[in-house]
């Protein structure tokens, strides 16, 4: 298995658990919110496409304009097969997301699990970043490419004396004013390791980075709200470690909820 892909194609022939004909996707349904925390001078605008099959909700971000939401109605009930085969992208990246998390729920796995306090965004997301800058083992000195720029986790590098090269679709500069590339192989080349975001899944960029993490033999690490189920699939095949942060994300709860730490054993 070595793409987003190749996993869906091992879910249609049952690899993975029960035949996704027989299993539904209850409920489609999307989340389009905007974010700016105290004291900060970004606002980050994103958009989810979730399903819930059993007893995971997966999700997906999306692109604007990148889905209609018509495909709530469309796609509620309908077999997990039949979404994997003829939804939009973002669908099927939700809702294959929700079949692994269901089959095999992070609660169950060995993860180490970081309860994020109750609070406001600001302690929530302190907490949160926290955590997957916890996964971070660097030396000073090394160059770690940031795809999906979040400023605690550029702070968090430099923090470690590594170099951050930040690259983001949308932002165009950091907090602190740092140029943020746009192309991610202006940075993938030059890395000695890269963190990404799980929203690299469902953008289609995820199979060229792990291609060049695993040709290039650098740690990758995956900090994922969206498609943390598949994410983890590819640990020890190209992911090194995962922050996975299943449904409600820290900013859609004021209570405590769970994120759960994944590492391969050296």
């Amino acid at each position: 298995m070595t793409t987003v892909d190749d996993l869906a194609t091992e879910v249609l022939a049952g690899r993975h658990g029960p035949d996704p004909q027989t299993v539904a996707a209850t409920s489609v349904f999307w989340v389009h919110h905007g974010t700016r925390l105290a004291g900060g001078n970004t606002t980050y605008r994103n958009q989810y496409v979730l399903a819930r099959v059993g007893t995971a909700i997966g999700a997906c971000a999306f692109a604007e304009g990148e889905v209609d939401p018509a495909v709530c109605l469309e796609h509620s009930g309908a077999a997990v097969a039949d979404v994997l085969t003829g939804a939009p992208a973002a669908v099927r990246v939700a809702v294959l997301d929700a079949y692994l998390g269901h089959v095999r729920p992070h609660r169950t796995e060995q993860a180490e699990q970081v309860v994020l306090p109750a609070g406001t965004p600001e302690v929530r997301a302190q907490a949160r970043d926290a955590a997957v800058a916890g996964l971070l083992d660097v030396a000073p000195g090394v160059k770690v490419a940031l795809i999906g720029v979040v400023n605690p986790l550029v702070a968090a590098i430099r923090e470690r004396g590594a170099e951050c090269l930040p690259c983001d679709l949308t932002l165009r500069t950091t907090q602190w004013g740092d140029p943020v590339a746009q192309d991610m192989r202006d940075v993938l080349g030059v890395a000695d390791a890269v963190v990404a975001t799980g929203m690299t899944i469902g953008n289609g960029t995820f199979d060229e980075i792990l291609r060049v993490c695993r040709e290039r033999a650098i740690p990758l690490v995956i900090y994922a709200q969206t498609a943390s189920a598949i994410a983890r699939h590819f640990l020890g095949s190209g992911v090194t470690a995962l922050s996975a942060e299943p449904f409600p994300f820290s900013q859609f709860s004021a209570e405590q909820t769970v994120l759960y730490r994944y590492r391969t054993r050296p």
